[in-house]
């Protein structure tokens, strides 16, 4: 893939790649989330099973944000919280703050913040390399929203060096009350080990690892890295559950999306393994027309039966809809045994070693990115 379409997953939350899918989304009759996260002492007792991914909210670059869209971003917004989906996750290099400034926004607006969790990013820029740049970005992201404690914050990405300085910030900014709870994302299973050893020693839970994983990237369940996790009890976030779009539905080979995307889509669906991705996307079709369902709720719902709590995006309101309906049925064993058979010949979206993230601490070696 190019660097574009690498950078295109290396930011983590997806933005507006729950657009537009094939099937008729239903009215939800029964959509249980679990609410907000539920923290004590750092550590995250309760996720909800599925949240919204920010990303889109300011992103010009990317995503081609307008501010004319912020009237529907809005109505998002209070769509969720109202019906259990006060889950977001943002991050200060969304729209360069625009992202979490908006959340900050809405959430002092409606006064909702007892039904309201964010989780935002700290990002390891290379001239970052202190533990006191970590607590003053979280002072800096506390301020665009509007004040209120972060409920998770997590370094955006491994470093090729400084990491357990990072480490030591997002402990600091906990101590300070910043911060409700911390976590980390795109971290392989030696940093996880590493990280949460490193925070033991401060008295503070590694409370969840933010990290890619779909039907078109199954890696995390391949080589460890989610066993990693759950062994330590640390809570995992998956983003890009709808591979970047390619699992909605609405490309394919003659239908091809724009931008950065468009070269892994052209891979997915005219390269090599073409058979393998229409059969994946025949079975998913097969899924969704038994629950009258969408080809996103499929890849979300197989999301959450892996354990995860997904963050697919949301820029419309009829998106949101759509992706907290896929609350209102779930996948049996077989179907997601189905799936998970389908899936298995395709190789990852992208390879693990094509990935912009730095792969090893140049300092200790260690080996801070696998998947």
């Amino acid at each position: 893939a190019s660097a574009a379409a690498a950078s295109s997953i290396l930011v983590g939350g997806t933005g507006a790649a729950s657009a537009e899918d094939v099937v008729t989304s239903p009215s939800s009759t029964s959509i249980t989330n679990g609410g907000p996260l539920r923290i004590e002492n750092g550590k995250i007792l309760s996720m909800p099973k599925i949240g919204t991914g920010a990303w889109a909210w300011g992103d010009a670059l990317f995503w081609g944000y307008n501010p004319k869209e912020d009237a529907e971003l809005e109505e998002v917004f209070k769509y969720a919280v109202n019906n259990g989906g006060g889950f977001f996750d943002t991050a200060e290099l969304y729209g360069i703050g625009r992202s979490e400034s908006l959340i900050g926004d809405f959430e002092n607006r409606f006064q909702l913040s007892d039904q309201v969790s964010v989780a935002t990013k700290f990002a390891p820029f290379p001239w970052r390399t202190t533990r006191e740049s970590v607590v003053k970005a979280a002072e800096a992201s506390v301020k665009r929203l509007q004040g209120r404690p972060i409920d998770l914050y997590q370094i955006h990405f491994p470093n090729a060096y400084a990491n357990s300085a990072y480490w030591d910030g997002i402990a600091d900014a906990y101590d300070k009350g910043l911060v409700r709870a911390v976590g980390v994302s795109n971290y392989g299973k030696d940093a996880i080990k590493a990280c949460y050893s490193a925070l033991k020693e401060r008295g503070i839970p590694l409370a969840s690892n933010q990290i890619q994983m779909s039907l078109l990237y199954r890696e995390p369940l391949n080589n460890g890295l989610k066993e990693t996790c759950d062994e330590l009890g640390v809570k995992v976030i998956s983003y890009s559950p709808l591979g970047l779009g390619l699992l909605t539905g609405k490309y394919s080979a003659d239908n091809l999306p724009k931008g950065p995307r468009k070269i892994l889509a052209q891979n997915l669906f005219n390269g090599p393994n073409a058979e393998s991705a229409q059969l994946l996307l025949d079975e998913m079709s097969t899924i969704a027309q038994a629950h009258d369902a969408t080809f996103s709720q499929v890849a979300i719902n197989w999301a959450i039966a892996k354990g995860t709590t997904p963050i697919p995006g949301a820029r419309t309101l009829s998106q949101a809809q759509k992706n907290l309906n896929s609350l209102s049925w779930s996948l049996s064993q077989d179907e997601v045994r189905a799936l998970d058979t389908a899936a298995k010949s395709l190789p990852p979206l992208t390879a693990p070693e094509a990935s912009p993230f730095p792969k090893v601490d140049k300092d200790t070696g260690l080996i801070m990115f696998d998947s």
